[in-house]
This record gives C-alpha cells, sequence and structure tokens, in this order.
C-alpha cells in the first residue's frame, strides 16, 4: 500500500553533528511518509491538533517544505506502558465487561463504551465520575504519567490510551479558575533545588496531556486568561517553538518566513559543536575560532545551553548605504575586524586507511618514503623529479615509520600515508611485489598536519588517521546571515580609516544596506540591535523572547539614560571625505552566523581537462576538474547581443568540435576511410565540423529508424 502510493516504510536519517544546532535539529524532527513529490496542501499544513507538539517555523524548503517537521520544545514522544494494571484498574472502577453483556446493553441510554488502545474492554454507566477518578489517580502518581484519558462525544466513547508513538506535553492543572502552580511558593522551591520537575508532576501540579486529550481540555496561554472553564494553563508560549527556532529574537515582529529561513541557515552557521571537538575525527569540521554568546539572547538559549556552544559574532552594523558593493544583500567588512578574528575558522578533515588483508593472507604495511635519485651532496631524496609535484616533495613530510610529522605543512599532491599493498602471482598465490596506494592530500590550497592517530577497528584491523587543519579569514564572496533569515555574501572589505566613524571614534564592523529592510518586514532585527545596544550600555544581555521579552519602552529609557538617541541613531562621519553625513545613522550589535558557504570551497576554474567519454563534452563539477556550463539563458543573451563568433567558439570549438565526414550526395554521415555506406562510393565525401553531440544524435536517430540528412553546400 505505501509502495503503491510512493510512500516510505522505513525511515532512517543520519545525524548531522556540523554544529549544535544542526544536532539539535536532527534530533527533533519529525518526518512523514507522504511522497515529497504530490502537490498536496493537505498533508504539508500544520493542522490545530499540532500546536504546542510541532514547531511553526521549523521546516525546509522546496519539495520537503511541511513533510518534515521538528517536535516543540517540551513535546515529548511516548513510550509504550503495561496494559494490564489499566485493564484491571477500569474493571475496578465500575467498567462493564463487554464479554458478559449483549448488544442492547452495550448501545443503551446512558451508557458510554470503554477503549483500552483500541480495543473494546466494555461499558460505564457514570462517565463523568470514571473520568474524573483516572485523571485523579495519573496526577497523584499512582499510574504513569502518560496515560491518556479522552472522551469522544460523537461516538459515546472513552478512549485510554498506553501506547508508544503519541506525542504530548506538559501543562499546568488548572483547578475552580485557579491554577496549581504558585510562582510564589513552587518557583521560589525550584529555583532553590527543593523542587524538581518530577516533584511538579508527583504532586499533580503539571500534567502530561496528548493530542487527544487536548480536545477535552479548555487551555489558557497567560494567566490573566484562566477562567473558571480553563482545565490547564500553558506553562510558557514560547514553548509553542522548537529548539532551533527559539533561537530567534523577538520571531513574532518578524514575517514568517524568515523565521524559516533561519532554521535551514542555523543549522549551517558554524561554531562549537562539543566540548571535545578538538579531540574528535569527523570526517570534515568547521569551527569558529572565536564564537560569542549573543547578547540578544532567548529563554530557549537558556534552556538548551546554546551559551556554552555559541556559533556566531556580535558584530557592530551599521544600516547606509557605502558604495555599489552592498547592493542585493552585500556586506561591507572592516579588514581591522577581520584582524582581530572576526568570522575567521577553522577547517580540520580527516584522511584513514586500514591496513587490509588479503586472500593469501598478507597485509597492507606502511614504508618509508622511497629513496629518489642518489649521490650528491644531501642525499638523493631532494632532488626533484618530474611529475604535478616532485616525488621529493610529494614525500617530504613522511617519517620513517610511513606517517607525517605533526604541524607539517601538506601542499596538493602530497603523500599523507604511505602505503603498500602486496600484489600476488595468480598461479603460485606468493608475493611478487609491492604496490604503491597511498592516501594523498588533494586540495589546491595546503595545510597542515594536525594530528595523527593510529587504533584499531571491530575487526583488530589497523587503522591509521590524518587530520589536516587549515585556518580561514573571511574573504570576498564568503557567506554571513542575521537570525531573521537576512543573508548576505561580503561584497567589499574596507580598511578601517577608510569606514565610517562614530563621535567616540568607534568604526562598525559590517555594513548592511537599508533595502534589505522593507519588503522582508524583519522588524525583530531592528529589536534586535536597539535591545543589544540598550545591553551594552546596562553591562547586561538583554532578552528578545517569543511573546515577550524586553519591552521597547527598557530599551528606549536606557539608550536616553546613557546619552544616545531613543531610536539608535547616530552622527557619522565619513572615512572617504572626512564629512559628516547628511542624515543619522542606525547603528548597533547584531548578532551574525557564518554559514558554511565559503569561496575556497567552490571557487574553480580551467582551461582544458577531462571530458566525458560518451559525449566528448567537458565533466561537470569541481571534484571532476569540470569545466564551467554554458547554459540556455546564456546562450540566448549571446543571441540576443549577435556574437556569432563567440558562440561558435564557446558551444563547439572550445567544448566537442568533432571532424566528420559527410556525404554530399545522401545526407548520411559516412566512415573515416572516406567511404558512404549507402552510395558505396567516396568520390562525394567531404569533411564538416560539428559538435560530437550532433554527431551522437544523429546516430542515436538513425538506430531509432529516424534518418537525418545533412545538406552540404560547397562555399
Amino acid at each position: 500500500m505505501l509502495r503503491a502510493m510512493g510512500m516510505e516504510s522505513d525511515q532512517e536519517i543520519v545525524l548531522s553533528r556540523f554544529s549544535f544546532i544542526a544536532a539539535l535539529g536532527a534530533m527533533t524532527r519529525v518526518k512523514s511518509q507522504f511522497e515529497k513529490s504530490r502537490k498536496l496542501a493537505g498533508p504539508r499544513a500544520l493542522q490545530p491538533s499540532q500546536w504546542g507538539m510541532l514547531c511553526p517555523s521549523d521546516t525546509p524548503e522546496g519539495e520537503q517544505c511541511g513533510l518534515i517537521k521538528a517536535l516543540s520544545l517540551l513535546a515529548h514522544v511516548t513510550t509504550p506502558d503495561e496494559e494490564g494494571p489499566i485493564r484491571r484498574l477500569c474493571y475496578s472502577l465500575g467498567v462493564e465487561d463487554a464479554a458478559g453483556l449483549t448488544g442492547e446493553e452495550l448501545h443503551s441510554a446512558g451508557t458510554i463504551t470503554v477503549f483500552l488502545n483500541g480495543a473494546l474492554l466494555g461499558v460505564h454507566r457514570r462517565p463523568q465520575t470514571f473520568m474524573s477518578d483516572m485523571r485523579t489517580l495519573r496526577r497523584r502518581g499512582k499510574i504513569g504519567e502518560f496515560v491518556s484519558i479522552y472522551e469522544h462525544e460523537a461516538q459515546r466513547a472513552i478512549i485510554i490510551a498506553t501506547d508508544g508513538g503519541r506525542l504530548c506535553r506538559p501543562l499546568i492543572v488548572v483547578k475552580k479558575g485557579k491554577p496549581m502552580l504558585k510562582p510564589e511558593v513552587h518557583l521560589r522551591k525550584l529555583k532553590s533545588g527543593e523542587l524538581r520537575f518530577t516533584d511538579f508532576l508527583r504532586l499533580g501540579i503539571i500534567e502530561w496531556v496528548d493530542v487527544n486529550e487536548e480536545n477535552n481540555s479548555y487551555i489558557a496561554i497567560n494567566p490573566e486568561d484562566v477562567t473558571m472553564e480553563s482545565t490547564h494553563l500553558e506553562i510558557e508560549p514560547l514553548t509553542l517553538l522548537g529548539a532551533v527556532a527559539g533561537l530567534v529574537p523577538y520571531p513574532h515582529h518578524n514575517q514568517s518566513p524568515r523565521n524559516t529561513y533561519q532554521c535551514a541557515m542555523g543549522k549551517q552557521a558554524m561554531g562549537n559543536i562539543a566540548c571535545n571537538q578538538h579531540l574528535r575525527t569527523d570526517t570534515q569540521l568547521l569551527l569558529l575560532t572565536y564564537p560569542q554568546q549573543p547578547m540578544c539572547k532567548t529563554r530557549t538559549i537558556d534552556l538548551i545551553g546554546y551559551d556554552n556552544l555559541p556559533a556566531g559574532h556580535n558584530a557592530s552594523v551599521a544600516v547606509m548605504s557605502y558604495s555599489g558593493y552592498d547592493i542585493e544583500d552585500a556586506l561591507i567588512m572592516n579588514k581591522a575586524s577581520i584582524d582581530r578574528g572576526f568570522g575567521r575558522c577553522c577547517v580540520t578533515r580527516k584522511y584513514a586507511t586500514p591496513l587490509a588483508r588479503s586472500a593469501i593472507g598478507s597485509s597492507e604495511e606502511l614504508r618509508a618514503p622511497p629513496v629518489i635519485g642518489g649521490g650528491g651532496k644531501g642525499g638523493g631524496r631532494h632532488q626533484r623529479q618530474g611529475g604535478f609535484v616532485g616525488r621529493a616533495k610529494k614525500y617530504a613530510i613522511i617519517d620513517e615509520d610511513g606517517l607525517p610529522f605533526s604541524g607539517e605543512q601538506v601542499v596538493d599532491g602530497g603523500v599523507l600515508i604511505n602505503k603498500v599493498s602486496p600484489m600476488s602471482d595468480a598461479a603460485t598465490g606468493q608475493v611478487t611485489h609491492w604496490r604503491d596506494t597511498p592516501i594523498s592530500y588533494k586540495n589546491p590550497v595546503p595545510s597542515y598536519v594536525d594530528r595523527v592517530i593510529a587504533t584499531e577497528n571491530e575487526d583488530q584491523a589497523k587503522i591509521f588517521k590524518c587530520i589536516t587543519r587549515q585556518t580561514r579569514r573571511p574573504e570576498l564572496g564568503d557567506k554571513f546571515s542575521s537570525r531573521h533569515g537576512q543573508k548576505g555574501v561580503i561584497g567589499l572589505i574596507v580598511n578601517q580609516e577608510d569606514m565610517p566613524f562614530g563621535e567616540k571614534g568607534w568604526c562598525p564592523d559590517l555594513i548592511m544596506n537599508p533595502h534589505g529592510f522593507p519588503s522582508r518586514m524583519t522588524v525583530g532585527k531592528l529589536l534586535e540591535c536597539v535591545s543589544g545596544k540598550a545591553g551594552v550600555l546596562d553591562g547586561e544581555r538583554s532578552y528578545g523572547t517569543a511573546f515577550g521579552g524586553t519591552t521597547k519602552q527598557h530599551m528606549t529609557e536606557s539608550l536616553i539614560r546613557h546619552g544616545f538617541h531613543p531610536s539608535a541613531k547616530e552622527y557619522i562621519t565619513s572615512g572617504v571625505t572626512g564629512e559628516a553625513l547628511e542624515c543619522y545613522i542606525f547603528v548597533g550589535p547584531i548578532y551574525y552566523q557564518k554559514l558554511k558557504h565559503m569561496v575556497m570551497d567552490k571557487i574553480h576554474a580551467r582551461s582544458t581537462g577531462p571530458v566525458n567519454q560518451l559525449t566528448r563534452q567537458p565533466t561537470e563539477g569541481r571534484a571532476k576538474d569540470g569545466g564551467l556550463r554554458l547554459g540556455e539563458m546564456e546562450r540566448d543573451c549571446l543571441v540576443a547581443y549577435g556574437a556569432s563568433n563567440l558562440l561558435l567558439e564557446r558551444l563547439m570549438l572550445s567544448s566537442d568540435v568533432f571532424t566528420a565526414s559527410v556525404c554530399r550526395r545522401c545526407g548520411l554521415l559516412s566512415y573515416q576511410n572516406g567511404t558512404c555506406k549507402l552510395c558505396g562510393t567516396s568520390e562525394n565525401i567531404v569533411d564538416i565540423r560539428m559538435p560530437y553531440a550532433c554527431k551522437l544524435l544523429f546516430q542515436e536517430l538513425q538506430a531509432m529508424n529516424v534518418c537525418p540528412r545533412l545538406k552540404v553546400e560547397s562555399r
């Protein structure tokens, strides 16, 4: 059934350790089994029953939009509980066993059927008393805290659930219009450590409620919303969001898609991934060298411990247009800020190899680098020979044990692990010679050997790992983003003396174009800037929690108290002309994240290189040393411009030019020996140039019994 509808039956997601937030987002992800290519809105929408269970912002863009969701901050997935004790309890509380009842008694007026995990238990004559008793026992801890008791009025049934896989969340119990939680008593004991969350469950102050039981509940959002009809109270409105969306300051002031964009980009931000990150041997690690805690934080940051593993910098941002290099979200960056460590990151890569054992029993080995050349002063190893790098340079960092020295620089083509493999004779099975199978470094940018590790795998085979390290500074084209979905690349790096400066001599780290605000309506970013500036002046970090946080009145009072404009605007002087700007500039600290998209990983160019074996066109991709594709839209531009010779050169001469033999009489392609297969003569054969892909198309059409003919005219 699932296969017929294009759905997936088994789900498996690889845990991403790219960043702390990426790992947290992967562990709270909820993936639907619905086919992602089907364009239906229903399965993708956030249903009303998912309020407080699933995050309304954390979902990817594209065809998987709405099919992958994330758990809210306090949502919990239940595990199965025993049915036996619950069944016996139901019978002791007055449930009449269905086995001893007739159909008329099951459906008689005044009775209601009772189900346990979908199985019929029986009927009860006083359903409200039964439900009240069950919930009282749950709140006293006599039965499991995740047992759900739900009345389905349309079906006249009470549904009890103890199975696993149900989403539930904690709520404060309300009785007779008054919450059971007394802030002046219980919260004080919670802060002092006298009470814990489990104690609140045991005392019946808080209980877990699943989606079904929420239908019988009347939940108040805030304490002032509690009425006599209320049954529960939200612990905190911010728990509506998930762990990733909760990092956004003032998200309720942003346009909704911007919060969704940040959920995707927050997982791509570099930072610290774990406290033991320098001991890990991940395939690739991107670590921010000097991460900072955000000046404007949220309660979610406190709850998940984001301050211990942050991923960003507090940048001093000026919102203004400064030259033409800041259009379309480009950023202008202060070179002195980069020199001080802003945006600097460390990239580590792992190169590993096991010493495999062959069928004849011989094992691979590590060996000292070969002796190159001979004689002469200084030995033969330092005499350069041919190749991409000379063989002496290729083995320059390898020690006598076949492993590299720690701290040495390795260049493109250099050997990291000098391994040799045994080659045996097919007839005798004896090792005849050893073949070089080294692990080489393949990157045009040099790195340094950080660590060398020798260990074993589960099969007791030896494994050698080499960790390389690169330290990178921000450069033109590197991608940054704020926590409001406002991403941009560096368009210009300016010397500090050319940057605008304030009355007290400070210079901004970043300059952002003001045209990024009107259409995107990210008011939360403006509030983050103002609250962060007020927090810096007061010497404390401000809060931008969803549906709350530091108020605008508090921010403006703080700015006025320290002699600043209440809207955080300042008098700015141009660093180029030395004259004051004609308007006040909005400046303040904004938390910026450095994303994993860096120019050094994507820069690529080539002249000649490998081609596809079938089409003889240049290969695609940086890893294959491929060419840069001139697509259909680029072709249309050249056609409109009238650059016919450039079209010929780009699309044929520099791509897959081919000299084909064509019969002038019948118009068919002939063989290279100059004979037409159809006419049987070589008198009318001429050579013409065409793209090899065109020649391949003609041959494939002929194989389909479609015969294209070329009409050749003499010049």
